[in-house]
Parts: structure tokens; sequence; C-alpha cells
């Protein structure tokens, strides 16, 4: 693989991980917590509505992030990969296992185990993010400025 395309793919899966990034620390500080304040009564389509209007900001960077970090594991391998296809696996590990669940009972209706469960939980992936941001990017100035 040329250089010069290892660095674009590589500013492609920055970019994925990078929006991801700045999306769940808006989610883990801003958005779930105020769950806790609608209205019980709105609160099921609230929540249906959440995760349904979610789906399309996240389904192209989460699928994109993805394929580009296989892809690069793959192709290149390397320690910045491999480590960085782990740090993904546990995002979406976390994801199927709790967050969608989470999500599943609160569509039925406010729960506070749900809710503090959902908010707790994803901290592991707001960690990860932050963890594949920076992995990114220390990839990126390693490859651009290797003489």
């Amino acid at each position: 693989m040329s250089r010069d395309l290892l660095v674009w793919l590589l500013l492609a899966q920055a970019f994925c991980s990078l929006f991801m990034l700045g999306l769940i620390w808006f989610v883990q500080v801003v958005h779930y917590p105020l769950f806790r304040n609608v209205g019980r009564e709105e609160f099921r389509m609230y929540e249906f509505r959440h995760t349904h209007r979610t789906g399309y900001v996240v389904a192209l960077p989460m699928m994109g992030e993805m394929l580009l970090a296989l892809g690069l594991a793959w192709k290149v391998g390397g320690g910045y990969a491999w480590t960085g296809l782990v740090v993904l696996a546990m995002i979406w590990l976390g994801t199927v296992v709790w967050q969608i669940p989470a999500h599943g009972a609160l569509v039925q209706g406010f729960d506070e185990s749900a809710w503090r469960k959902l908010v707790r939980t994803n901290w592991l992936r707001t960690i990860g993010w932050s963890v594949r941001g920076v992995i990114s990017l220390l990839w990126i100035a390693k490859e651009m400025w290797v003489v």
C-alpha cells in the first residue's frame, strides 16, 4: 500500500473516530443526563424518536470506522491498527450488550434503573472513542512526519 493511500485511509478513519468522539461526549455529558427530565407521559415517544434519529447520525460513521479499522489491521497491521481495532470491538460489544438493551427497556417508558445503566455503561464507550481518537491522531502524525 502506498504511503499516500495509507495517509488518506488514516484521515478517513480519524474523521469517523473523531466524529464519534465528539458525539459520544455530547451524549454522555448532556443528552443522556437530560433523559431524566423528560416528562413521564412523553418519554416513550421521546426515546423512540431519539433512537430512530440517532441511528441516522451514527450508522455511516460507525460502519465506516469499523471497515477502515478492519482493512488497516489486515493490510497494514502494527500496534496502532490492532490496538485501535480491539478498542473498537469493545465499543461495539458494549453497544450490543448494554446500550441497545437499555434503550429497549427505556422505549417502554422511563425506568430509573435502565437509565442509570445506560449512563454508567456508556462511559466505557466514551473512554473507548477517546482512546480511538488519540490512536488515530498519533498514527497520522507518525505517518505524515516520517522521513
